[in-house]
């Protein structure tokens, strides 16, 4: 079989799918540009603070920017997070007090709330305070309308927790048509319901946010689509001004919030990355996409089809072989530009039930906006695949990837 030719054949094919995709990036780069115009950022905003971090003025002209970019009350974006998880469990922490019910409505989160939740045994978890946890799954990949309405008339609900990415799962991603219409249906019930979305993996696939569409605070990595590649580390929490002061106070102190926490010079890291991450997500949806339409004429199962609605940088491939999914991986691995003379393991890694076995040869460590595939070893041997700072670096490693592949036959 001739890879080059395949790929070729395929961009040709693709090329309207690329359309949607550029459009889509044109749209968000014009939001970022323009909340960079309102904010007047300036070069005097890529100044450092240590210690406290008293009075950043770039800290607070990235968090006017975040907040105009989401069209959010307010934002809390700091480099104090270490993760996407981290933030999300500030958040809950909290929005959350002992007795008050915390209610996912897109089943279980991903493997690394298990434990914050207290699904999962830990003396410092949500659980453990008090709150307690319910989950409604989805249905044919959307929200079971008649459970939730159940839920919502039939007991006091505080927090309704929506993931918006499959994360380790085998459902479909929650795109924005349905999350507008789940937001609207539960607002319509009980409007005091505080809505919180994780929307890691999520931000600039389309043209609105969480916000936007009715949520009361969406929460994401840095180290994923905002961060453009370009930050090294931290996340954001936007929405009601009322909701993130209590994030501020969780992530710090009671009575000190938003007003401390030192920028330690990643502030032009933060606004840079923001500023390249519309370019950067689409890249990474269009190799996502030609990752689905090449690797479905091989004969694989692919989530989503090349052509689908996305949701987020995440494509799927069900190899339902562990083999199989172990050699994509690894030569996800070779191909990456950093330890690219290692071979991938599965590993145990913290905050994971199975094994997982990581392809991740990045910049930053666990960028998942730079190319990287991963996935549990666990039946249906799924690879997670997402990411790529640039078009062609990503299909440079897809062709490594299936050479591997063929290998194998």
């Amino acid at each position: 079989m001739n890879i080059e030719n395949l790929i070729k054949s395929a961009e040709e094919k693709l090329i309207s799918e690329y359309k949607k995709v550029d459009q889509i990036c044109e749209f968000n780069s014009q939001k970022v540009i323009s909340a960079f115009w309102n904010t007047r950022i300036s070069e005097t905003h890529f100044n450092s603070t240590t210690g406290y971090g008293y009075n950043d003025e770039g800290r607070s002209a990235i968090e006017k920017v975040y907040a105009d970019v989401f069209k959010a009350e307010d934002s809390l974006v700091r480099n104090q997070f270490i993760s996407g998880s981290h933030a999300l469990c500030v958040c809950l922490f909290a929005l959350l007090r002992p007795n008050d019910i915390l209610l996912s409505i897109t089943g279980k989160p991903y493997d690394t709330l298990e434990e914050v939740i207290g699904i999962k045994d830990n003396p410092s978890s949500l659980k453990s305070f008090g709150v307690k946890y319910e989950q409604i799954d989805l249905i044919d990949n959307d929200f079971d309308y008649f459970k939730i309405k159940d839920a919502i008339a039939s007991k006091k609900i505080k927090v309704i927790e929506i993931q918006r990415s499959k994360g380790y799962s085998t459902r479909k991603s929650i795109d924005t048509k349905k999350l507008a219409r789940v937001i609207k249906f539960i607002k319509q019930i009980d409007p005091n319901v505080i809505i919180m979305v994780d929307n890691c993996y999520c931000e600039f696939v389309s043209t609105e946010e969480p916000i936007e569409l009715g949520a009361d605070i969406a929460v994401g990595s840095l180290i994923k689509n905002l961060g453009g590649g370009i930050a090294t580390n931290g996340a954001y929490i936007v929405g009601k001004k009322e909701y993130v002061k209590l994030a501020s106070e969780r992530l710090n102190l009671p009575g000190e919030g938003k007003e401390v926490g030192p920028s330690l010079g990643a502030n032009k890291l933060i606004l840079q990355g923001l500023f390249l991450s519309p370019s950067v997500v689409a890249a990474s949806l269009k190799v996502a996409i030609l990752t689905s339409y090449v690797l479905s004429k091989l004969g694989y199962e692919v989530e989503p089809k090349y052509n689908e609605l996305r949701a987020d940088i995440v494509q799927n491939i069900i190899f339902k072989d562990k083999n199989k999914l172990i050699k994509y991986t690894q030569a996800i691995q070779k191909a990456s530009p950093i330890d690219s003379h290692v071979t991938a393991e599965d590993w145990d890694m913290p905050g994971y039930t199975d094994k997982v076995i990581m392809a991740s040869g990045s910049f930053t460590q666990g960028s998942s906006i730079e190319l990287s595939c991963d996935g549990p070893i666990r039946y249906p041997y799924i690879a997670y695949q997402q990411g790529s700072l640039t078009y062609e670096y990503g299909k440079i490693a897809l062709k490594k990837a299936i050479e591997q592949l063929e290998k194998e036959k």
